[in-house]
Order: structure tokens, then C-alpha cells, then sequence
């Protein structure tokens, strides 16, 4: 057996176990009892031990100096292994075992706080996951900026001036976009209940629409909608809103969109450094381009409107056109989750401020909420009006993510890059698209992003399927264009 033949079977356990990891994350979100909460955070800070071990074990750095590159494939995996246990070997043992048992913790105390809207609650635990991340950033960073070190781990590569300046060059015309429309009267809006049963089964039809394949998945409720998983197994979850069966189906939809990117990844590459997604930016490509360029667009909406009929009776809308004004209506509110496209971002970008200033120690936790509310004042003209529509409604800080929110908003930019490319590969897909036919759409995306997982870096993953360098600027004519259409701007 090479060196590097060893090497990749020491990782191939390594990302078995990692699975497995993963696997409790998710029980915590959909099955497991509350009364578990103690006994599964200590269970999460023994995986992180096991796994932490694993990641600096001194015979990958034998096996990384003796390991020869045979093709790109294994230039790859070398290149993943070798980042990885660079950046896990700076990290103590017990700040690792310590941050899963804490975020575990945390987890629990925040959903909890945002049942109560008790802010007060939450902030000893979210002080100290804090604490332990500034530490972990301090660990890795050495002399460099910490804020870039945990976003390092989400998006290799970038760093928060490159996307401070690209999110400086979105906001003002995101701005100037929303205003014109808030101008405009409002499309008609639904008004009445939806049945959670009838929901839920649209859901799984649009899962599957979207090539979902659920004899690898499942789809169960979460607070907080998500995808777990890679490989043969890759979970998603979704929620129901009584009166806004929207929030059911294009959540179903984004996270059928992160769950197709792990499906979609080629078979050899099963749990080696390629077998996931590549990054968090490129992986909301996949989740936001479904949902929005695809899954709000007119010919899908057309046919979206007929399936809600068939379910649901006559709901008040008259046809498709007034549909595809609901479905994208441009509006007020508090949940970045429930934005729609034109103001989705600016719910990023506050947040994306806000972490980087805990993180660099210009605000305190204790001033986090009163930063919150008056960041959404300036950017969105009106008060928050309880804290689980605000400071609360993210699971995020709770879990430690400091570094993933400007994903979100990244993801969007790759996303407007890959819609151009899409459509001038396939100029006639909304004909597909008006009959609930998403598959050449999809297999495009599969065929040029998800297939190779990991094997190029973020950027040159977007660079090779799009043929440009990603930049805001499709992203913001797209907007334009469509906005502009539906409000007649």
C-alpha cells in the first residue's frame, strides 16, 4: 500500500465517523427528546474529541511528506487533508470537545429563549460560545485577521474585505431597487389557511420535482429548515405555516437544493475530501438558485399555481400572472428566511457587520440586540417588534457559525452567474419549466457544479461551470430585469 493509498483509507474512516457526527445533529433537530439535551451534548463533545484526534494524528503528516499526486483527483485530496490537518493541528484537543459540548448546549437555551422572546436567557451561553470561537479564530489566524480564519472554514479563500467590498458594491442597488417598488402598489397577497397535511404533500411533490431522491432522504419539520448529510444519506427538513404555504414550499425547495448538490456529487468520491460540497457559497448556489431563478420564476410558478389549485381549491388568486406577483410580492418583514429576493440580502449584510464586529471586540454580547434593532431600523425603516424576529431568529450564533452568514449572501452572487450561463445553454427551458420539469435544469447544474463536490476550489468550481469570474453584476441585472417586470418599473 502507497503512502497515499493509506492515507485515503485512514480519511475514508475519518469521514465515515464525521457522518456520524453529523447524524446526531440532526436527531437533535427533528427526534430527539428534550430531556436528552445533557446526555447528547456530552455525546457531540466525545465525537469532536474522537474526530479532533483523528484530524492531527501524526501519521498524516508522515503519510502527506511521502504521498505522490497521480491525477488531479488525488492532487485534490491531498490538498483538502493537507488544510485540514494544518488547521486542526493549531487547535487544542479540549477547545474542540469543549465548543461541540458548548454549542450543543447552546443550541437548546436558544430555542428555548426564542419560544420565551427572553434575550436575557440566551446571552451567558451565546458569551461563551463566543469566547470559545474568538479563541479557536486566535488559534488559527496567528498574526492574520480572526474574523477571516472562521470564514476560512466555510469559504476557503475568502477573506472579509474581498466580501465587505462586493456586498458595498450590492447594497446601493438593492436599495434603490426596493424603494422603487415599495412605491408600486402591492400584488395580491393570500389570505386564508392552508391545511399543514396539504402542504406537506406539495412539499414532498416539489421535492421530487426538483430531482430529490428520497430512497437516499427523508423529509421531516424543523424550527429551522436545513440539509444534513452527503452521499446515500442526505436529510432535509422543512416547516409548515398555516398561513403562508409559501415558507413550506420554497423552504422544501432551497434545502432540496443543498441535498441535490450532496446526491449529485460523483459516486467515486463517497466519503473522501470530495464527496461533499466544495463550500457553503457555492452549496447556496445550488439552494438559491433552485429557489428563486428556477422555483419563483413565471413558467414554474404557472405550473406551482395549478398543483395549489388541484390541493387546495380556489384560494382567492385569479391566474397564473397574478400568481407569479404573489408568489414573488416585495414586502415587508422580519425573517431573513421569509425575504424575498430584492431584500434577502440586506438581511445578510447586517448580520455579516454585526459578527464581525463581536469578533473583533467593537461590540459586546450584552449590546448585541440594541445594535440588531437599530441596524434594521436604518436599513429597513421599521422597528423589530419582538426579539425572536430579531436578534433570536437565527440558530446560527447559537451553533457557533460565526463566518457563514456572508455565504448566504455569496451564494446568491454565484448563483446569478450560473443562472446566466444556465440560460444561454438551454434558451427555451421555461417551456420545461410551465410544466413542472425542472430535469434539464437541473442536470445542467449537475453536470457543471455538483458532480465534482470538492475537486476545484470554490471560485474555480463557479469559473468553470459559469466561464467568468464571479462578480454582483448578474445577480443585480437579473433582479432589475425581473422586479422591474413584475411592478412595472
Amino acid at each position: 500500500m502507497t503512502a497515499y493509498d493509506a492515507l485515503m483509507a485512514f480519511q475514508r474512516e475519518t469521514e465515515a465517523l464525521s457522518q456520524v457526527a453529523g447524524r446526531l445533529g440532526w436527531d437533535q433537530e427533528t427526534m430527539m427528546p428534550q430531556g436528552a439535551t445533557p446526555q447528547r451534548a456530552e455525546e457531540h463533545g466525545a465525537m469532536a474529541n474522537i474526530l479532533h484526534a483523528r484530524r492531527i494524528d501524526p501519521r498524516i503528516g508522515d503519510w502527506l511528506a511521502k504521498a505522490e499526486a497521480a491525477d488531479p483527483v488525488a492532487q485534490a485530496n491531498l490538498r483538502h487533508i493537507t488544510r485540514s490537518y494544518e488547521r486542526t493541528q493549531k487547535v487544542p484537543a479540549e477547545l474542540a470537545a469543549k465548543l461541540a459540548k458548548t454549542t450543543s448546549l447552546a443550541h437548546r437555551i436558544w430555542a428555548q429563549a426564542r419560544a420565551d422572546e427572553d434575550v436575557a436567557s440566551f446571552l451567558p451561553i451565546l458569551q461563551e460560545v463566543l469566547d470559545l470561537r474568538k479563541e479557536e479564530a486566535a488559534a488559527v489566524a496567528g498574526d492574520a485577521d480572526p474574523y477571516d480564519a472562521l470564514l476560512d472554514d466555510y469559504e476557503p479563500g475568502a477573506t472579509g474585505e474581498t466580501l465587505g467590498a462586493m456586498f458595498a458594491a450590492l447594497r446601493p442597488r438593492l436599495v434603490a431597487l426596493r424603494a422603487a417598488i415599495l412605491d408600486q402598489p402591492a400584488p395580491q397577497a393570500l389570505n386564508r389557511e392552508f391545511d399543514e397535511a396539504g402542504q406537506l404533500a406539495l412539499s414532498e411533490k416539489l421535492a421530487i420535482a426538483f430531482g430529490y431522491n428520497t430512497d437516499h432522504g427523508r423529509i421531516d419539520k424543523a424550527v429551522h429548515p436545513f440539509s444534513s448529510g452527503s452521499g446515500l444519506d442526505v436529510r432535509i427538513t422543512t416547516r409548515t405555516s398555516l398561513r403562508d404555504p409559501f415558507n413550506c414550499f420554497y423552504s422544501t425547495i432551497h434545502e432540496v437544493g443543498h441535498a441535490a448538490y450532496e446526491q449529485g456529487i460523483d459516486d467515486a468520491y463517497l466519503l473522501t475530501p470530495l464527496g461533499q460540497g466544495v463550500s457553503m457559497g457555492v452549496h447556496e448556489s445550488q439552494s438559491r438558485i433552485y429557489e428563486n431563478q428556477l422555483g419563483r420564476s413565471r413558467a414554474f410558478t404557472g405550473w406551482l399555481y395549478g398543483q395549489m389549485r388541484d390541493v387546495f381549491g380556489d384560494f382567492g388568486i385569479a391566474d397564473e400572472d397574478a400568481f407569479y406577483a404573489t408568489v414573488n410580492h416585495v414586502h415587508d418583514g422580519f425573517i431573513r428566511t421569509e425575504a424575498d429576493e430584492v431584500q434577502y440580502n440586506l438581511h445578510v449584510l447586517l448580520r455579516f457587520d454585526l459578527e464581525r464586529a463581536l469578533i473583533a471586540g467593537d461590540l459586546t454580547v450584552g449590546d448585541l440586540e440594541a445594535a440588531w434593532n437599530d441596524r434594521f431600523k436604518a436599513d429597513f425603516g421599521y422597528d423589530v417588534d419582538r426579539p425572536s424576529n430579531g436578534v433570536l431568529q437565527d440558530v446560527h450564533w447559537s451553533e457557533g457559525l460565526f463566518g457563514y452568514f456572508p455565504t448566504y449572501t455569496l451564494g446568491n452572487v454565484y448563483a446569478g452567474c450560473l443562472h446566466d450561463a444556465l440560460r444561454q445553454d438551454l434558451p427555451d427551458l421555461d417551456a420545461d419549466l410551465a410544466k413542472g420539469d425542472t430535469s434539464r435544469a437541473t442536470g445542467w447544474l449537475r453536470n457543471n457544479v455538483q458532480q465534482y463536490g470538492g475537486l476545484r476550489t470554490p471560485t474555480q468550481t463557479i469559473e468553470h461551470a459559469a466561464g467568468v469570474t464571479p462578480s454582483e453584476a448578474p445577480l443585480l441585472d437579473y433582479l432589475d430585469d425581473k422586479f422591474a417586470g413584475i411592478y412595472g418599473l
